[in-house]
């Protein structure tokens, strides 16, 4: 195994980790860097080793937030239930179909977030509870949609729940934050069962990735917790433009 390769990836998964904790978003630096520094690799393969250290980063960020953080636990296990079996249909239909025509529509919607959260500025820093039938609809309907797109495309997933749950669930960035780590857990196992299966995971970078994805995900957290809804706020927007430059150079690029 080459060190310098290793330990690029292992950077990677630092710097993924730790955006990840905050507004989620790490896949758009964690995936790309595995892509290009692994190209000799299946597509598949690549996403599937990429899996593991979100998972491990995630599940590190999820148990800091759940304890600082009192959720319910109806719509958490709702949400989560389906997001895992939509992320294991999506992970499957991956292999076998191109996610290219969902990028254009997701470029759009991702300005259009941008926008939204930056002209509104109360957006995501208090909390407006909904009705428990609806919140249970709601959270059934977009972790469908949600976990789908996180195991056919994945990149965003995590600030896509935080805006959901700021949106339309009306919680703050700080809950929203502790709710998609959660949910985020679920597909990212989803996956893992799926690409494990199919012999999809490179346990010789996967392994070293998880744990450097771990401690940034664990700084990240206590970084987020410590600051509160502001800074979370313009950390959300920061990776939100991120997003949108990383989409649109897939969208224009010939």
């Amino acid at each position: 195994m080459d060190i310098t390769t290793l330990v690029l990836l292992c950077f990677a998964a630092f710097a993924a980790g730790f955006i990840d904790a905050i507004v989620g978003g790490g896949g758009l630096i964690q995936t790309p860097a595995t892509l290009i520094i692994l190209p000799h690799y299946p597509v598949a393969t690549l996403l599937g080793t990429t899996k593991i250290p979100s998972f491990a980063g995630t599940s590190i960020a999820a148990w800091q937030y759940v304890k600082r953080v009192k959720p319910d636990i109806k719509v958490l296990v709702s949400i989560a239930t389906v997001a895992f079996i939509a992320a294991f249909c999506g992970s499957t239909l991956a292999s076998h179909l191109s996610n290219k025509f969902f990028k254009p529509i997701i470029l759009v919607l991702l300005i259009i977030v941008a926008i939204y959260t930056y002209t509104k500025k109360s957006f995501g820093q208090e909390q407006h509870s909904l009705p428990v039938k609806n919140s249970l609809l709601y959270a059934i309907s977009f972790g469908l949609l949600l976990g789908f797109y996180d195991g056919f495309i994945g990149p965003g997933t995590g600030s896509f729940l935080i805006l959901v749950f700021i949106a339309v669930l009306g919680q703050d960035f700080l809950h929203a934050s502790a709710y998609a780590k959660v949910v985020n857990l679920a597909t990212n196992l989803a996956s893992i069962i799926y690409f494990s299966s199919t012999g999809h995971i490179l346990y010789q970078f996967a392994i070293p990735m998880a744990i450097c994805n771990i401690t940034g995900s664990f700084f990240g957290s206590r970084l987020a917790l410590l600051k509160g809804n502001k800074f979370i706020r313009v950390f959300f927007l920061i990776v939100i433009v991120g997003m949108i430059i990383r989409f649109a150079w897939d969208v224009f690029k010939k």
